[in-house]
């Protein structure tokens, strides 16, 4: 419990991925990624319940030695490429409320694909969603303003070349530019509420909690790669 709030935290990891497979229990480290997640869930004392979602055996047996829950498969129809963040959640929550006839308050959804992220940014996000009184919240991270919105750029089939956004071309320096950025995925918190009545993981009142360090999405057997390399720098070496 945080707060007098009861956390459901949702570890999503489905089998399918597709640049490297079975990503979710790939070696980092020498220790399957999904495996520094639940080592990390286990430094957050105020957990009330952690799961993996998942639809692969193989996952969920990896998950369960890491400390994380397992207490059901992922339905094949939520195991698609083009299935939202929402309804891996909602399917999550609606799960353990009727499977242990409870009521969470918040939901953290932690992507097993960002290990990089520390305790002190989970809590700081459920922090700022119940203190201040947000939906939810994302962590976010700027973005380096030469990959701006207004500067990107599109092909069509002959090879002929626009802005992405026609107002990109009225754009002549960087002090024109406002500030934008992205989702680094460390960590989604999210009120019951915001999934379950507004439906949605963007709610009505959705705040970013800006986090300055780096942050590594992996896809790739590179992004491994460049995530050992910072985790050893860092001495974060299983």
């Amino acid at each position: 419990m945080f707060k007098g709030r009861t956390v459901l935290a949702v570890v999503p990891a489905r089998g399918g991925s597709k640049g490297v497979k079975l990503k979710n229990i790939h070696p980092l480290l020498g220790v399957p990624l999904i495996s520094h997640t639940g080592m990390l869930i286990r430094e957050l004392g105020y957990i009330d319940k952690a799961v993996v979602s998942t639809d692969h055996p193989a996952i969920a047996e990896v998950a369960q030695e890491s400390g994380l829950d397992a207490p059901f498969f992922r339905p094949e129809e939520l195991s698609g490429d083009l299935i939202s963040d929402f309804q891996v959640l909602h399917h999550a929550l609606t799960e353990m409320e009727r499977l242990e006839h409870t009521r969470y308050d918040v939901i953290v959804m932690l992507q097993p694909t960002s290990p990089l992220r520390k305790p002190a940014h989970v809590t700081a996000v459920i922090g700022k969603l119940i203190d201040e009184g947000w939906d939810a919240v994302w962590t976010v991270s700027l973005t380096d303003l030469k990959y701006h919105p207004l500067k990107q750029l599109q092909l069509s089939g002959d090879g002929a070349m626009e802005f992405f956004d026609p107002h990109g071309g009225s754009i002549v320096a960087r002090q024109q530019l406002k500030q934008v950025y992205h989702r680094n995925g460390a960590a989604y918190a999210y009120t019951r509420g915001c999934l379950v009545e507004q439906c949605t993981v963007k709610g009505k009142r959705t705040a970013g909690l800006v986090i300055d360090e780096p942050m590594i999405s992996i896809d790739t057997l590179e992004d491994f790669e460049r995530v050992e390399t910072l985790m050893s720098r860092q001495g974060r070496i299983s």
